[in-house]
């Protein structure tokens, strides 16, 4: 296990982290370990395995996070994701949403870490990848650092090298997903603790993470930085980061757009519809002169029938002549 493998990544998100979104990210980031949205052991055992655990060579290294609370499902689950070229497999024990309640898995988890164990465990006997587990600070009533302590304790005896720490407790009534993602304040301290007491972990901090100057200085504490939201709504900052982290050279942002046209040309012949793609690209141009002007057209356009790269050269014609006026 190398911990540098870990020290940049993009968080897994629901409806976001698809394949498109991670393809464009690796454009922007070529350091950066990228999450698939989370999927259900059950859904790769009775679902479309095919289409759930698509993704290109040139996305990698990518982890497959499972959402499962069933040893022997959560296993199979994994070798479906080893055969299908995933670098590793990760335990969603951190989501807060209803939905995943009612299954039984993700942060409602952390009250249960005997079983997260269990499912450690089964998951590694079944497959040779790394398995980790993505996880909250604290659930509810169960929130004091002694509670994160047994947790971790029981992620270590099961054989976990990389834990995954949102730095925020999870309420599991009375706040709804979004809310979980900003109500409960952050605790950084707490995180960097825990990679005091064990030292042998790589710990990933995750949570409220905007720029390259604040994960240059949690790398001062733990030994990767997971950034969410961000990378989404301003990818451009993975290339920061990057530079950053890694000394690459900051990348011209109209090359990147260039550069994905022939896998969207390819998409598009395949049968996706360009909204699916265009969405990921909204934020490219965050914060600069012309950027509303492209995301206008963009959304506007893109969810036509028959859509195709038209649409985003005339993005970028509004967004010249907006720069230019201004």
């Amino acid at each position: 296990m190398n911990c540098a493998d870990w020290r940049i990544s993009v968080a897994p998100m629901m409806e976001w982290t698809d394949r498109h979104c991670r393809y464009f990210h690796r454009m922007l980031s070529p350091h950066a370990r990228l999450y698939t949205e989370m999927v259900t052991a059950a859904a790769l055992l009775h679902g479309k395995r095919g289409y759930l655990l698509r993704h290109s060579a040139f996305e990698r290294p990518v982890a497959l996070q499972l959402g499962g609370a069933e040893p022997e499902e959560l296993a199979q689950a994994a070798r479906y994701g080893a055969e299908a070229g995933y670098a590793e497999i990760n335990l969603n024990v951190g989501c807060p949403s209803d939905r995943v309640q009612m299954g039984r898995f993700g942060a409602c988890l952390m009250r249960e870490p005997a079983l997260v164990a269990d499912c450690v465990s089964a998951m590694r006997e079944a497959v040779p990848l790394p398995v980790t587990v993505k996880c909250r600070i604290g659930v509810d009533e169960q929130d004091d650092y002694a509670d994160l302590q047994r947790f971790t304790e029981h992620m270590v005896g099961a054989g976990v090298g990389t834990l995954v720490v949102h730095a925020r407790k999870a309420w599991l009534q009375g706040l709804s997903p979004r809310e979980n993602r900003e109500i409960p304040p952050l605790n950084y301290a707490r995180v960097y603790q825990l990679k005091k007491d064990f030292p042998q972990l790589c710990i990933v901090i995750n949570g409220g993470i905007v720029c390259e100057q604040t994960t240059l200085e949690h790398l001062q504490q733990v030994d990767g930085v997971m950034i969410g939201r961000a990378a989404y709504h301003d990818p451009y900052v993975l290339a920061r980061v990057e530079h950053a982290v890694y000394g690459e050279p900051l990348p011209d942002r109209d090359d990147i757009l260039r550069r994905m046209l022939p896998y969207i040309e390819n998409e598009l012949e395949r049968g996706t519809a360009l909204k699916h793609i265009t969405r990921h690209l909204l934020g490219l141009y965050q914060g600069l002169p012309g950027a509303r002007g492209f995301r206008r057209v963009l959304s506007e356009q893109a969810h036509r029938e028959k859509a195709g790269i038209e649409v985003i050269l005339a993005a970028l014609e509004q967004r010249d002549a907006l720069r230019a006026a201004a």
